[in-house]
């Protein structure tokens, strides 16, 4: 059995770029499979009622989080969106933890009380999932210009959907950051549909992020968002520019969701067979063949599928056994000094 060194060797001798090497395309493959797998059980468990309201998915998307996350050095800080599971998982947030706050229970994340559109998770460095659209991009504006003005090295990532770019708090954001040089790296998903508007249709460039960073003095960057490798180098260079001192970067990602904008939402807006079309592109499939391209052989990539269908199932049966959080949590963490009851 040809060893990594073996696969390297042969690599080099065919004219491979592998600047990414083996280890890092095993774990950005591990990652993408985690959060296919994860949102796939999240929306079985719905299906069942064990998963209460609605939750946004990232079905499609997976290479986004997983190459972006890849490039991300411990202490590095996420700011996600609505559609937040695939960042959280992405930083190491374990399954059952995701899973839990989805189905309300006391292990959860936030034991329940955050649900499906704000998982938060400090300690892997995730700073929150926002529902309001474009709130978070001033906040990670803020947490890089407490960076700069410590001279801490870490680089806030704030992530975004096409939407955003025609908000008010886009603009500012990035003006801000640009004359500040901020060590922030803001990345627009961009998946051609804001909720259920194609973002084409009301937008008056054709790629809502990238063609507006001239705006701010910024490189326009498009990265194919369905290809983990392209999305990590790209990642991996912004992040370098942005601990240098030389400021933010604006990253449009290309990609597409596979479900509709919501649980409540059957897409039926969509032309006959784009979703087909993007299908035949989808990141895991892509990555499949990538690492058969570079010597990875099909056990290892299965025994990688089985390990997180493992870990998948056993945190369901876990979240299924979990208790319902205790009442008297209810009004606990809902202001900053952590009362209420003077309030009224």
């Amino acid at each position: 059995m040809a060893t990594a060194k073996d696969r390297a060797q042969a690599q080099a001798a065919s004219g491979l770029n592998d600047d990414i090497g083996e280890a890092k395309r095993l774990e950005l493959y591990r990652t993408q499979v985690i959060i296919r797998e994860a949102e796939q059980r999240a929306f079985d468990l719905f299906l069942q009622n064990l998963v209460k309201g609605t939750s946004h998915l990232s079905l499609g998307q997976e290479a986004v989080a997983a190459g972006f996350a890849g490039a991300m050095k411990p202490g590095d800080l996420s700011f996600c969106t609505y559609r937040g599971h695939a960042h959280t998982l992405a930083r190491g947030v374990p399954v059952e933890k995701v899973l839990g706050e989805l189905m309300q229970r006391d292990n959860g994340l936030m034991r329940g009380k955050g649900g499906s559109m704000h998982l938060t998770s400090e300690e892997h460095g995730v700073m929150g999932s926002y529902a309001i659209i474009g709130a978070h991009l001033p906040i990670a504006c803020g947490a890089a210009w407490r960076a700069q003005y410590k001279g801490d090295k870490d680089v806030s990532v704030c992530f975004f959907g096409d939407g955003t770019t025609n908000i008010g708090a886009f603009h500012e954001a990035l003006n801000f950051a640009a004359v500040w040089k901020l060590p922030v790296v803001f990345v627009c998903e961009n998946n051609l549909y804001m909720e259920y508007t194609p973002i084409g249709d009301v937008t008056a460039v054709p790629h809502p992020a990238a063609d507006r960073a001239s705006a701010y003095g910024l490189e326009r960057i498009i990265v194919d968002g369905n290809d983990a490798d392209a999305v990590y180098r790209s990642a991996q260079t912004a992040f370098d520019k942005a601990r240098a001192g030389n400021g933010p970067s604006l990253i449009e990602c290309l990609t597409y969701r596979h479900s509709g904008h919501s649980r409540a939402d059957p897409a039926k807006y969509r032309p006959e067979g784009e979703l087909e079309k993007w299908k035949a592109r989808d990141p895991i499939k892509i990555y499949k063949e990538r690492l058969k391209q570079f010597g990875i052989g099909e056990q290892t990539i299965a025994n990688i599928d089985a390990e997180v269908r493992k870990i998948v199932d056993d945190a369901t049966e876990a979240c299924k056994a979990a208790p319902l959080p205790p009442v008297d949590i209810m009004t606990t963490d809902v202001y900053a000094d952590g009362g209420w009851a003077w309030r009224n």
